[in-house]
């Protein structure tokens, strides 16, 4: 999986199966016996982008190594409404107690990769690309991360320790950019990008005289977009963020952004409807 460590899953789906488990499915274990066995269809009753079937996958797995899982799509694939997405067949009681766990993986990361490509597609055919924030889900960022990718974005930095941004609080705190700035490469790694939140043409000259990697125009009109994204004329990379939606996105992407941050792909995505059918 891209982006995505097994063992790290692996542990991440115990503790989803731990946490829904707890001391005993005590409905299925008592009307099914221990060696009794099924075939299930994982179905999909919306349109969307498929994201998380591995592991889906790999929660029936982790409770019955012996479950079989024929996967008729991947991840990424555009999926139909009525679309057999996988056959489960094997140990009753594993599937049925994993059904809901790995249904809140697929329905959750699907619904991000569905609302992640409706965004891109909606930029059309501007160069700008969507993508993410850190308003993601606490614990669950890698999944979302994943989705977002899987619907066709760009990412944006995973933590805190990825890049630098400074924001109006830092700049405040520092005096000016050029002071945030200058205390910033006096201590980061060569390695580290430096992206500075603008909200004002005044505040982007600063940036950009102050050696930015990235500059996001932040809340601004698209007018004051245009102007900017001339000014800075492919000497940073151009973000715009704040008030993007659906309806807004292509008139943003006419600006000339290189990238579109929203947290609406991931903060308002709907989970896509995906269910276990014997």
């Amino acid at each position: 999986m891209i982006l995505l460590q097994d063992f790290i899953v692996k542990e991440h789906i115990k503790n989803a199966l731990k946490e829904d488990i707890g001391f005993g499915d005590i409905t299925t274990d008592t009307i099914i016996n221990e060696n009794d066995t099924l075939t299930a269809k994982l179905n999909t009753r919306q349109d969307g982008i498929l994201c998380g079937i591995d592991i889906a996958e790999a929660v029936f797995k982790t409770l019955s190594s012996s479950v079989k899982f024929e996967k008729k799509f991947k991840d990424g694939d555009e999926i139909k409404k009525g679309d057999t997405l996988a056959i489960i067949h094997g140990n009753a009681r594993a599937i049925l107690t994993g059904e809901r766990t790995a249904l809140n993986y697929i329905q959750r990361l699907s619904g991000i990769a569905t609302e992640t490509n409706n965004y891109q597609k909606a930029i059309g055919n501007y160069k700008a690309r969507i993508t993410d924030t850190r308003k993601t889900t606490p614990g669950f960022r890698m999944f979302e991360k994943y989705a977002v990718a899987t619907g066709g974005a760009k990412l944006h930095r995973f933590n805190l320790s990825d890049c630098v941004m400074i924001k109006d609080n830092h700049i405040q705190f520092a005096g000016s950019i050029t002071n945030a700035v200058k205390k910033i490469k006096e201590k980061i790694s060569h390695t580290h990008k430096i992206e500075i939140e603008c909200d004002t043409t005044e505040q982007v000259k600063e940036a950009l005289a102050a050696g930015a990697d990235i500059i996001m125009l932040d809340n601004m009109t698209c007018e004051q977009m245009k102007t900017c994204v001339e000014l800075i004329n492919n000497k940073a990379i151009v973000e715009a963020s704040g008030n993007v939606t659906i309806e807004t996105i292509n008139s943003i992407a006419q600006t000339g952004v290189d990238v579109i941050s929203s947290s609406a792909i991931v903060a308002k995505a709907k989970t896509l409807d995906i269910a276990l059918d014997m």
